[in-house]
């Protein structure tokens, strides 16, 4: 890969790495709900003007749009609010990798090899790690929501791999369409209209910044950006640089917000890293091997 490609390709972790700082940000001035409300009008806004719908069932729009906006980002938002760190969640999310497999395993027969099962242990024993050290800043709760998002994730995955060979950014502002009524329903019915307005009237600029960097930043340079990394090159070579989303994401927590990176938080991130890359990198190894 060139060195600008490469480049290009930490620029996108980076960012989906560090958004969940500025998840974090936002959550000083809106309530989760909304604010997973907004971020996919203005992932769908002006952007679906632009983009011609993609050849594919509306059902699977709409599994998609529900599954990652209302259960992927509506959870992990409202879990971010007051019961995980910014670090953590960055971290837990990436079990998504571990679901898919075993979605996959369910519903298509896929068989778990060897390589795959040692990635999951040491992904387990990370999360093992993680449940023995809840406290008010990461609660039993919090980490249960995130691990239920990573599921939503996983599960959108799977609609998104049913779509066949698509646009992608296309797909995802499309489904953003059924994102939308179930995070603003959510927010009517568990925040309030009073709470709604009043966070509203109050955001200022860094908010609204956050709000545009989720929709802005992550969909749209994220996902064009890295389909044209995958276009180019092959995925083995793309994939593993996802690696480094925890990575960012404890790092700008740590050095932006103050959260403190104990011993056993390195080690149970030493875990679940080890495990994902267990599994992105072990067949390769493998066929080197041989």
């Amino acid at each position: 890969m060139p060195l600008l490609h490469l480049l290009l390709a930490v620029a996108i972790v980076a960012v989906w790495g560090t958004n969940f700082v500025v998840i974090k940000i936002a959550l000083a001035k809106l309530p989760p709900l909304l604010l997973a409300t907004l971020r996919f009008v203005f992932a769908v806004l002006p952007a679906i003007f632009f983009l011609p719908r993609p050849a594919v069932r509306w059902r699977l729009l709409a599994a998609y749009g529900v599954l990652v906006g209302a259960g992927q980002f509506g959870l992990m938002m409202v879990a971010m609010r007051a019961d995980i760190t910014p670090g953590l969640a960055s971290l837990v999310v990436q079990t998504q990798v571990f679901f898919t497999i075993a979605l996959s395993m369910l519903l298509h027969r896929e068989r778990l090899n060897v390589l795959q099962a040692l990635a999951l242990a040491l992904a387990a024993g990370g999360l093992v790690v993680i449940a023995t050290h809840t406290d008010a800043q990461t609660t039993a709760a919090g980490l249960a929501m995130v691990l239920a998002a990573a599921l939503c994730w996983a599960s959108g995955n799977l609609v998104a791999k049913a779509a066949g060979p698509v646009n992608m950014l296309a797909f995802v502002v499309w489904a953003s369409l059924f994102s939308v009524p179930p995070l603003l329903l959510t927010s009517l019915l568990l925040e309030g209209p009073a709470l709604m307005r009043h966070s509203l009237a109050n955001a200022d600029a860094v908010t609204w910044a956050a709000v545009v960097w989720q929709s802005v930043g992550n969909t749209l340079f994220g996902y064009v950006c890295w389909a044209w990394l995958l276009a180019r090159h092959p995925a083995a070579a793309v994939s593993p640089m996802a690696l480094l989303v925890p990575v960012f994401g404890m790092g700008t927590s740590a050095l932006v917000l103050g959260e403190p990176l104990q011993p056993w938080k390195l080690g149970a991130a030493a875990l679940v890293l080890g495990g994902l890359a267990l599994n992105v990198l072990g067949p390769r190894w493998v066929r080197r091997a041989r």
